[in-house]
């Protein structure tokens, strides 16, 4: 493998981790949030203030003295919202407040263990505290304004003597426990962690988002531009999206996707590799519930169909749960707590 290879190196080989897109769920409205640049794309201190507009929605995204949030900040949120759907997979009731240790974190996610990948992880919580993001939403016919951050607060409840963090304890944000309650996340490819670049990783997002399991999306540079949140320019810009689709049909490193620059040059047209669906479905081989369960279903769920609801829980999950059972009852009490009874 040669040194102009665009993934990074698999770190920690293990076996499949699953992870989860909480960016794909607005808080409140039909918006949802990975639509739009909250991360930033650059590696050095970004404290430009981003505004974006969609629809007649509007979102700010301010820095603190440390900048923006970035792209790979948001590892320590998807681990985060992976592990909390992983409980709720099996049933369990998910908690704003989540405690793990720091070791696993970087692991799943492909950081370095040394005494800089401690250190640029505390950077990177410090960032997820200090960006706001305001924003005014329509619901019910009434405009409100919000302004809420992406984690509330972080802390270190151990550490060894030469520094390193051994537990760390985070507070969701409300937003994006929301939107784990709401059950509102996509599946990520655990190759997101290996990708090099900051815009490799926002255009599959992207990608994840528009194209999802379908066979092709296109889009125009400029609007990709807009959704990636670049200060380049479009001609800046264009250059970068053509490297990495160059590099990709060289080495075919882009998850799930196949990224290409179509005929005109000025749009990019992203086709799925049939790796998401096929995924998924393997993830979430759950066997035939206890005929017993059902009356305790009907239970928790009075008045819905209980089949339905069975049917929505196996096109929802992303793993086989350890215990189904208790797991589709956990989904059941939910789907009433969200939508009341029929």
């Amino acid at each position: 493998m040669t040194t102009d290879y665009p993934l990074l190196p698999d770190r920690h080989p293990q076996g499949d981790f699953f992870v989860c897109d909480i960016l794909d769920a607005a808080p409140k409205g039909d918006m949802g949030s990975m639509e739009h640049p909250i991360f930033s794309l650059s590696t050095k201190p970004d404290i430009r203030p981003r505004r974006y507009e969609h629809n007649g929605v509007t979102i700010e995204i301010k820095p603190s003295v440390d900048g923006l949030a970035t792209v790979h900040d948001r590892d320590i949120l998807i681990y985060c919202i992976s592990s909390l759907i992983k409980g709720m997979n099996d049933g369990k009731e998910p908690q704003q407040i989540i405690r793990f240790q720091a070791a696993d974190l970087l692991k799943a996610t492909n950081r370095m263990t040394t005494g800089r990948g401690y250190n640029l992880l505390k950077a990177a919580m410090e960032r997820l505290a200090g960006t706001r993001i305001s924003t005014n939403i329509t619901t019910g016919g009434q405009e409100i304004f919000e302004t809420f951050g992406l984690i509330e607060r972080a802390r270190i409840v151990r550490e060894t003597r030469d520094g390193r963090m051994q537990e760390v304890e985070v507070k969701l944000s409300d937003w994006v426990f929301n939107a784990i309650r709401a059950q509102e996340v996509l599946t990520l490819s655990r190759e997101y962690f290996r990708l090099r670049k900051p815009l490799e990783r926002r255009i599959y997002e992207l990608a994840r988002k528009h194209c999802g399991r379908q066979k092709e999306w296109r889009v125009s540079m400029e609007v990709l531009q807009k959704k990636c949140g670049s200060g380049s320019t479009l001609r800046e810009f264009r250059r970068l999206v053509m490297t990495i689709a160059k590099e990709d049909e060289e080495y075919s490193h882009m998850p799930d996707y196949r990224i290409r620059i179509d005929d005109d040059r000025d749009h990019l047209l992203v086709r799925s590799r049939g790796t998401v669906g096929a995924e998924i479905s393997e993830e979430a081989k759950i066997p035939s519930l206890d005929p017993e369960v059902y009356d305790m279903a009907r239970a928790a769920a009075p008045g819905w169909d209980v089949h339905m609801i069975e049917q929505e829980w196996r096109r929802w999950a992303t793993q086989a749960p350890r215990n189904p059972e208790m797991a589709f009852l956990g989904f059941c009490r939910k789907w009433v707590e969200q939508r009341g009874r029929p």
